[in-house]
């Protein structure tokens, strides 16, 4: 039997998240953009809650396609908020089309999203060495100074506990137990 991280439930849907994507370095701004979206509405509610909505999310938002998202009119909105299949929270649908816009201009100043957010860890996964759930942060000093970096940008629900779970979630740091499988995998 294979030993995950602590807080793996025994959701299929978990487990399979756990071990093909949380923690896997991603580079590709489509990707990254996915994520951003999802922890943003994750902000203030459980993993797996997005997790089962994730499908749904996707149908919703036109596959996390930026470019279509960011020019959104009112009527997609509203019916966004009609959505029962996604989390109809009004600022953070608003948000997702502001960050779309936004994730656009920052990859027009640095050339794709994944340059910017990467050279914050110059381009190489932090790996670190956690035994217990206690030893897992939930903000960096570094999650910190990204999270001031995207609100100075404009950007919403990126506040420094959302943006250590993207970072964990986009492998920007491996946050694997050192107990886990996956750890160094």
């Amino acid at each position: 039997m294979k030993h995950r991280c602590f807080w793996v439930t025994k959701s299929k849907l978990y487990q399979e998240y756990h071990d093909h994507e949380w923690g896997q370095p991603v580079y590709d701004d489509e990707t990254l953009f996915e994520f951003l979206v999802l922890e943003t509405f994750q902000a203030g509610l459980s993993w797996i809650t997005i997790l089962n909505k994730r499908e749904n999310f996707r149908e919703a938002f036109d596959n996390f396609d930026y470019k279509k998202i960011s020019k959104y009119p009112e009527s997609k909105y509203e019916s966004l908020l009609q959505d029962a299949g996604i989390v109809r929270n009004k600022l953070k649908v608003r948000s997702a089309i502001s960050n779309a816009q936004l994730f656009m201009e920052v990859q027009q100043e640095f050339g794709s999203f994944s340059k910017f957010i990467w050279a914050y860890v110059a381009s190489k996964p932090i790996i670190n060495r956690f035994n217990e759930r206690k030893d897992v942060p939930a903000t960096t000093p570094l999650s910190d100074k990204i999270s001031r970096d995207l609100k100075k940008r404009g950007f919403k629900f990126v506040g420094s506990t959302v943006i250590y779970a993207y970072m964990q979630a986009i492998g920007m740091v491996n946050d694997h137990t050192t107990d886990c499988f996956k750890y160094l995998n």
